[in-house]
C-alpha cells in the first residue's frame, strides 16, 4: 500500500521572540516590529530548500485592546515586506487574536491554530517541525503532534529555568538561524 507523502515540506514558526524580538508591552506597530537577527535570511534559506514556511502566533493584544486587526495587518505587512528583502516568504500567518480568557481552541497552548494549518495546506504534522519560544508553544505542538523545537531568544530562558525538564527531550537552539540548519540537516539525513 502506497504511504501519501507531502510534496514539499511545512514548517511552523510561532513569531514573536523567534522571528522579531518580543515585548512585555506587546508589539503594537509596524515600528516596534524588529527582526532578530540572523532570522529572516534562516526564513529564506527554508524557502530555498523548499520548505513551505508558515506562522502561527498568540495575539491577545488584540482583545486586550493594545492593537486592532488592521494594525497587525500593517505589523505583518512589514514582517513579510523584510523577508522579501532577504529573499524569503511565508505561506500564510495563522493567529489567535482572543484573550486567554475566552477559552477559544485557537489560543497556544491549545493545538488549534496547528489544526487550521493542517486542514487548509494537508500538512502531516508528524512530520512538521514546529519551532517555538515558550512553554505554549511546545504544548501546542505536542498536542498536534508536531515535531517540537525550542530557540532561546524571546521566552527560551524562562522556559530553562521554569521546565527544564523539557530539555531532556527537545531540541533546543541559540536562535532561529541554528534551528534551521538542524533542520536542513535532518531534512538532508530523510533524503539519503
Amino acid at each position: 500500500m502506497m504511504m501519501l507523502k507531502q510534496t514539499l515540506p511545512f514548517i511552523i514558526l510561532d513569531r514573536d521572540g523567534v522571528i522579531n524580538y518580543d515585548s512585555d508591552e506587546y508589539i503594537k506597530s509596524p515600528d516596534e516590529w524588529r527582526p532578530i537577527p540572523g532570522s529572516l535570511d534562516a526564513i529564506a534559506q527554508l524557502n530555498r530548500a523548499g520548505f513551505r514556511v508558515l506562522i502561527a502566533t498568540n495575539q491577545s493584544g488584540v482583545a486586550r485592546g493594545h492593537y486592532d486587526l488592521d494594525m497587525l495587518s500593517n505589523i505583518h505587512e512589514k514582517l513579510i515586506r523584510e523577508l522579501a528583502a532577504h529573499g524569503g516568504y511565508i505561506e500564510e500567518i495563522f493567529f489567535c487574536p482572543h484573550h486567554p480568557e475566552e477559552g477559544c481552541v485557537c489560543r497556544k497552548p491549545k493545538p488549534g491554530l496547528l489544526h487550521q494549518i493542517a486542514e487548509k495546506y494537508g500538512v502531516n504534522l508528524g512530520e512538521t517541525f514546529f519551532i517555538g519560544d515558550s512553554h505554549v508553544d511546545i504544548q501546542a505542538a505536542q498536542a498536534a503532534g508536531c515535531k517540537p523545537l525550542l530557540v532561546m531568544t524571546g521566552n527560551g530562558e524562562k522556559v530553562r529555568e521554569r521546565h527544564p525538564e523539557l530539555f531532556i527531550t527537545i531540541p533546543s537552539f541559540a536562535d532561529l538561524a541554528s534551528a534551521v540548519e538542524f533542520v536542513l540537516l535532518q531534512q538532508g539525513s530523510s533524503h539519503d
